[in-house]
Formats: structure tokens, C-alpha cells, sequence
């Protein structure tokens, strides 16, 4: 059974769960709303394996529903023109999550966003971020938390080349993990499906690769 967190994150997230087709487009007005970072995401999706469920700008779900015969892949290739977003990306990701974070030791101290000596990428994310430091105070390894909605929160990690190879980034995966589970919310991790590091510290930190996918479009132009 579908842990309830997750099942309403799904829910309210994408507009709609489960899917009830194969490849199932839907209308959310999420879609045309700032999202956790402020930036619009017109689509996003969560696939389990056997179904897929696509969530898109009310006004586009005609157009997007066209294109439902077509294999991902080409999908993926042709959905940004159906939105009419030319050089726009469509990407499929390995989704994540877990309700049974690894019991690893944690490595960093929760700070408020938006400190002027953390790293530049933090910047977007909004409430506390958690931090690991060299005995200076330096900035080693953080994560971020995507708070997309109450129930669910996803997490991004990224290290400092230097601290590479330390096991920090699994432990700050882990450490975040288990205080979204505190807060009652369902951690997730998503990440590209050739990142073979990215692959290694979400199964370390408990995150297993259940053959879920999200699927995101999103202006590589944008920093």
C-alpha cells in the first residue's frame, strides 16, 4: 500500500494520483504557479513503471494528450513545442523516496537560507538548509529541501569538489531525510539517470531505486 504522505504529496503535486492510464495527461493549475523556487514548471510527472501520469497547463492538455501514442522518449522530445515553449528541456529522472532513512551519523547543523557565506545554490531554497563544515566554518557539502507541498519535500545535495569522497553527502542525505519524516512529510530525491554518484548517495542515505521516474521541463538557459 502507498504511504499515505506520499500518495498526498502525489495528489497535490501533480493534480491528480494514480494514473489512470497508461500514459495519463492532466490539467493543474500548479503548472502556470510559481513553484518552491518561484520559477514556473509546466510540466512534471511521476511514472511507476507500468504508468505514467503527466501534469501540464490546463490550456495545453489537448495538445499534450496528441502525443500520448508516442514512446517516452520522443515524447519527451516533442512536448516542449506542444506547450509552446521551443528550447525548452524535457527530461526523464529517477524518482526517489524513502520512509526508512540509513542510519548514518549525521554530518552537518540546520541554518537559515540565504546566509552570506553559504554556497551560491543554496540561494533559491526558502526556511533552514543543512550545512557541513571544515573546522574553519567552510562550507564542505549541504542540502536543500524543495518544499513542494506539505506532505512532500525533496531534497538536492551537492558537495565541494575538495570534500569529494568524505561520505558527507549520504550523511547530509540521511541526516535531512529523517527530519522530514519528523515533520510528517515524505522525504524524495530525484536525480538523472546517467548521474551514477548522484545514484550512489540516495541508495547509501536509504533512498532505493524502486523503477520510479519523474519526468520535468524546465529553460536550460536559466541559471
Amino acid at each position: 500500500m502507498l504511504d499515505k504522505r506520499l500518495y498526498h504529496h502525489l495528489v497535490t503535486w501533480l493534480g491528480q494520483w494514480p494514473a489512470g492510464l497508461p500514459l495519463h495527461v492532466v490539467g493543474s493549475e500548479r503548472r502556470i504557479r510559481p513553484a518552491w523556487d518561484g520559477r514556473l514548471y509546466p510540466v512534471v510527472g511521476v511514472g511507476t513503471g507500468k504508468k505514467a501520469l503527466l501534469s501540464v497547463p490546463p490550456t495545453r492538455t489537448a495538445a499534450v494528450r496528441e502525443l500520448t501514442h508516442l514512446p517516452m522518449d520522443e515524447l519527451l522530445t516533442k512536448l516542449p513545442g506542444a506547450l509552446g515553449q521551443d528550447g525548452w528541456r524535457a527530461e526523464r529522472l529517477v524518482f526517489r523516496y524513502t520512509l526508512d532513512p540509513a542510519p548514518l551519523p549525521d554530518a552537518g547543523e540546520w541554518v537559515a537560507a540565504g546566509g552570506p557565506d553559504l554556497p551560491t545554490w543554496l540561494r533559491p531554497f526558502s526556511g533552514d538548509v543543512l550545512v557541513a563544515r571544515d573546522p574553519d566554518g567552510r562550507p564542505l557539502a549541504a542540502v536543500g529541501v524543495k518544499r513542494h507541498d506539505g506532505h512532500g519535500h525533496e531534497l538536492a545535495v551537492v558537495t565541494e569538489p575538495a570534500a569529494a569522497g568524505r561520505g558527507l553527502a549520504r550523511r547530509l542525505v540521511a541526516q535531512a531525510a529523517r527530519r522530514v519524516l519528523d515533520e510528517g512529510a515524505v522525504p524524495t530525491y530525484l536525480h538523472a539517470r546517467e548521474n551514477v554518484a548522484s545514484a550512489r548517495v540516495a541508495a547509501a542515505a536509504g533512498f532505493v531505486d524502486g523503477g520510479w521516474s519523474a519526468y520535468l521541463m524546465f529553460d536550460p538557459s536559466t541559471p
